[in-house]
């Protein structure tokens, strides 16, 4: 068997696997080499082999019995690759080598410890990310830009709502390169965290080492909650002149936010230029057979056994977000393991009550009321061009309410209240600040939530 051979084995495989679990697996096999009766099949690394053989042996061996018309005994091997030297640069900033030996070894179940920012958890990788038409376009562009050196793809914006999976796909990149090239600087941040520590090296004099760090010392960078820096001027200049050096560099950058670049309130042109200048993918909600696979997923990998009937209605019932319906998944199996109840549907119906009953009876028109009678303000003058401070705050208020217990989009909750899409993300936005600092509006949104939760509307 040849290397032309082995191309069209591996052209029949593309037709019987999903497209991304082709390139991520199928495509980057090679061949090692062909003597009597052996094949062996070269894979990047030991993570690959093991994932191959045991997903994908049966069906390659398949396919190369059927196209040579003769049963092969199939190896699967790592491939030996010559390392390239390193730059002189590089070289200079190396780390000294460390010996097996010497290696502290990984505690399992603990989370990817970066260079620097938050950590990734050790959940969220692409093995674990169920893809459907909602998410196809997302994690082929993720996956590309976090396999590919020297391609084209350097930066990706993903937008969506909370739950759908942006933060999965940005930290799956994170583990994907780490795993291929482990001596990658990789910062995952959000937007708030560059925030504040840019603040701080301000107050301490330090912001020459904060700018040497996200700007020569970052090989990617993953940024989450972009719409943050709705308004900090100050942050986004800096961010702006941060991301000039890193596209020079030719690093890779991931940004995710609630809002496209071009819907974020009180952006400055650089920033969302910036912001602007690579793949922009939303991810929409999953469908109702997205939805099931994700629980046939979840429960394969926790060993639960649920009935294909319990599924269903969980997929048929949860279908707000990735996050609302795994939460009716572990309701499930909590309830099944403390009380001892078979998973069956009534076990299912009681859970799945407690998530959505009360959402189904709350409405904007009902917040909105609720939201008038505590401020003073009639239904009129809260949906009116009027900019009193009592009227401002009062409709921000609403529209972050409506967002957080409704299923109605930013557009048409912006269009009850009169404003467009970017007013209601600077509302949501400002509510949620005041939330965080404890000020007033952070303690009267309390009062109101608790008011809707209870059924006070």
């Amino acid at each position: 068997m040849d290397a032309t051979l082995w191309d069209t084995i591996k052209s029949c495989i593309k037709n019987h696997v999903p497209a991304h679990s082709y390139r991520m697996w199928i495509e980057p096999i090679g061949l090692g080499g062909c003597q009597d009766n052996q094949v062996e099949l070269t894979c990047a690394n030991a993570f690959s082999q093991k994932r191959i053989q045991e997903h994908y042996g049966s069906l390659i061996r398949s396919e190369i019995e059927k196209q040579t018309g003769r049963p092969l005994d199939i190896r699967f091997a790592v491939s030996e690759k010559k390392s390239t030297p390193a730059p002189a640069a590089r070289i200079r900033t190396a780390r000294p080598a460390v010996s097996p030996m010497e290696r502290q070894m990984e505690l399992p179940q603990v989370a990817t410890r970066l260079l620097s920012g938050r950590m990734l958890r050790k959940d969220y990788t692409f093995d674990r990310f169920v893809v459907g038409q909602n998410s196809d376009f997302a994690y082929s562009a993720a996956l590309s830009l976090a396999a590919k050196k020297g391609g084209t793809l350097k930066t990706l914006f993903l937008s969506s709502h909370t739950g759908m999976g942006k933060s999965h796909l940005s930290q799956a990149v994170g583990h994907h390169i780490l795993h291929k090239s482990p001596g990658e600087r990789i910062y995952y941040v959000t937007a708030e965290d560059f925030t504040n520590e840019m603040v701080g090296a301000l107050r301490s004099g330090g912001m020459d080492i904060f700018k040497e760090k996200y700007r020569t010392q970052c090989d990617v960078l993953l940024m989450e909650d972009v719409h943050f820096l709705t308004g900090k001027d100050r942050t986004q200049q800096e961010l702006a002149m941060t991301l000039d050096y890193l596209f020079e560099a030719d690093k890779k950058i991931i940004f995710s936010g609630a809002a496209l670049p071009a819907d974020i309130p009180k952006l400055n042109d650089q920033l969302r230029s910036r912001l602007s200048s690579g793949l922009v993918s939303p991810i929409e909600k999953p469908d109702f057979q997205t939805r099931l696979r994700i629980l046939k997923s979840r429960c394969r990998e926790n060993s639960v056994d649920m009935p294909m009937r319990v599924m269903e209605f969980l997929a048929g019932e949860l279908e707000d977000n990735v996050r609302q319906l795994e939460s009716g998944l572990i309701g499930v199996t909590a309830k099944h393991s403390l009380l001892g109840t078979p998973i069956d549907l009534e076990l299912a119906e009681s859970v799945v009550k407690n998530i959505v009953c009360r959402k189904r009876q709350i409405t904007v028109e009902g917040i909105k009321l609720l939201v008038c009678k505590e401020f003073g303000v009639s239904p009129e003058d809260i949906i009116s061009k009027s900019r009193k401070q009592n009227l401002v705050r009062s409709r921000q208020m609403g529209i972050y309410l409506c967002r957080k217990y409704t299923d109605q989009s930013i557009q048409a909750i912006g269009r009850s209240f009169n404003r467009y899409h970017a007013t209601a993300i600077h509302a949501i936005n400002a509510v949620e600040k005041g939330i965080r600092e404890k000020t007033a509006v952070g303690r009267q949104c309390e009062v109101l939530q608790k008011k809707i939760e209870s059924g006070d509307l």
